[in-house]
């Protein structure tokens, strides 16, 4: 048997794509599991489509996921007389021919089948057409030319997918596609079996879009006497309304995620499960690489679209920001919170690592995604405003409001340096509180935060200092 041998084949269009991050993944899965090879190919031939960096983009973006290729990444446009020689021998064996026409008249008769409601296709006018002498003088004159795929007619083609099983297209259905462009550059369909080929893919792993595309692929297999590698076909991406994961209803780049503060580690745990799962009845969700790796096998890819849950990632975001330890917390949240303008303008020592430290403790078990960091804690960086009417528990009058806040005050004097701590102060609170806790947490929590809802005021304390506690309590005692 053929060592397993996957590759991942991106254009340098741009960003990649959530959905193309989970073929990524998937490949790379299914060769390591295997103990086979995951390839990195840049599929760079359609150069009026490249973006100036996009392969130093797509490397970069793997490597934070921890998607490492084996043998150096192939780039398709330094091999471009590899294609030329293939497409020549199908034409040398009759599997391809040479077109002559010119755009303007591929572009009238394409109109023209649209009018008449026909699938556009090329209407084999040279297939038909030219003699061997007008192809000699054409040649001889240098004309420009494409070279076609010449599709066979009356045929049913077969092929196996993994997922789908077998899938049978009838020939009449597919249209004499362009293999060499009149450029000097492959088409895609070319370039992508010959390099599968001389590669030894074993499985070609991609996106369901891709499907109408395999039979012209088995053709060129066919026509150059070379053996197919399987076909895996991965279920397109959903939105919530079963619609195609598009830019219209949301992000769809991995930078997007990232940028909003998900984890690497989440988002490819994420993706892994759109169109997954371990089967036999588990329940677990979140999973390392290894683990995955571990877990995988193409035969549990799910064949029906798969949709794209944001509450679900968010979820498992939560869960890999909760193993983090606060010095990884804050290396990775101190880059979202200097985006934001209340940081940017709260005083020198509200900006210190030992400080920001305590907040990322009291936030790490409700945060989402690191984007928010610091969002519902802004009371932290800031002076606070707000209704005195809001520092009342039920229906305490201002003279009990006043009474509950000197309390506070006169227990947050007495607090020893070595008990300011998030237990000693929540149990000092707690006994001094008695049966009245609401009387005296809330007021306090208030005059702390500005808000309805925050931390406990234990946590609260703790983390802006007695200091800073103490004046926030004058100054809200100085409200009523």
């Amino acid at each position: 048997m053929n060592k397993i041998r996957t590759r991942f084949a991106p254009s340098p269009t741009g960003l990649l794509h959530i959905g193309s991050l989970r073929t990524a993944l998937y490949a790379y899965l299914f060769a390591k599991k295997n103990g086979g090879d995951f390839i990195l190919r840049i599929e760079d031939t359609d150069q009026k489509r490249n973006v100036p960096g996009g392969v130093k983009y797509l490397m970069e973006t793997l490597k934070k996921f921890n998607l490492n290729w084996d043998k150096d990444p192939y780039i398709q446009s330094e091999h471009l007389e590899v294609y030329k020689k293939y497409a020549e021998q199908m034409v040398a064996s009759g599997d391809a021919y040479y077109c002559f026409c010119d755009q303007e008249r591929l572009d009238e008769s394409r109109k023209k089948q649209v009018a008449e409601k026909k699938a556009p296709m090329y209407d084999q006018l040279c297939r038909r057409n030219s003699t061997p002498e007008e192809i000699k003088k054409n040649m001889e004159n240098r004309c420009p030319y494409t070279i076609r795929l010449k599709v066979p007619e009356n045929r049913v083609i077969v092929f196996d997918d993994v997922i789908r099983g077998k899938v049978r297209i009838e020939s009449s259905n597919i249209d004499d596609q362009v293999l060499l462009k009149s450029d000097g550059f492959p088409t895609y369909h070319l370039a992508n079996v010959v390099d599968d080929y001389l590669m030894k893919i074993t499985h070609v792993i991609r996106g369901e879009e891709w499907l109408p595309s395999t039979p012209k692929h088995v053709l060129i297999y066919e026509a150059l006497n070379w053996e197919s590698p399987k076909f895996v076909h991965l279920s397109l991406l959903l939105n919530a309304d079963k619609s195609k994961l598009s830019k219209r209803q949301g992000d769809v780049a991995v930078e997007d995620y990232l940028a909003k503060g998900y984890l690497e580690e989440a988002l490819l745990n994420f993706v892994a499960l759109i169109g997954w799962n371990p089967g036999q009845g588990s329940t677990q969700e979140v999973f390392s690489l290894q683990e995955l790796i571990k877990y995988f096998e193409l035969e549990k890819v799910h064949k029906a679209g798969a949709v794209f849950d944001p509450k679900k990632l968010d979820w498992i975001n939560s869960q890999y920001i909760k193993k983090l330890s606060i010095d990884e917390l804050y290396q990775k949240a101190i880059k979202f919170l200097e985006q934001k303008e209340f940081f940017q303008k709260a005083p020198t020592e509200k900006k210190s690592e030992e400080y920001i430290k305590k907040i990322l403790q009291i936030e790490q078990d409700r945060l989402e995604n690191l984007f928010s960091v610091g969002e519902s804690s802004q009371f932290f960086f800031q002076d606070l405003e707000y209704d005195k009417n809001l520092l009342a528990w039920k229906n305490m009058s201002g003279e009990e409001i006043k009474n509950s806040l000197e309390k506070a005050q006169k227990i947050l004097e007495e607090v020893s340096g070595l008990e300011w701590r998030k237990d000693s102060l929540e149990k000092i609170m707690m006994e001094k509180a008695g049966a009245q806790r609401g009387e005296l947490l809330w007021p306090l929590r208030v005059a702390l935060t500005g808000e309805k809802k925050s931390p406990s005021p234990f946590e609260v304390v703790w983390v802006l200092g007695k200091e800073e506690s103490l004046k926030r309590l004058e100054a809200a005692i100085s409200r009523l």
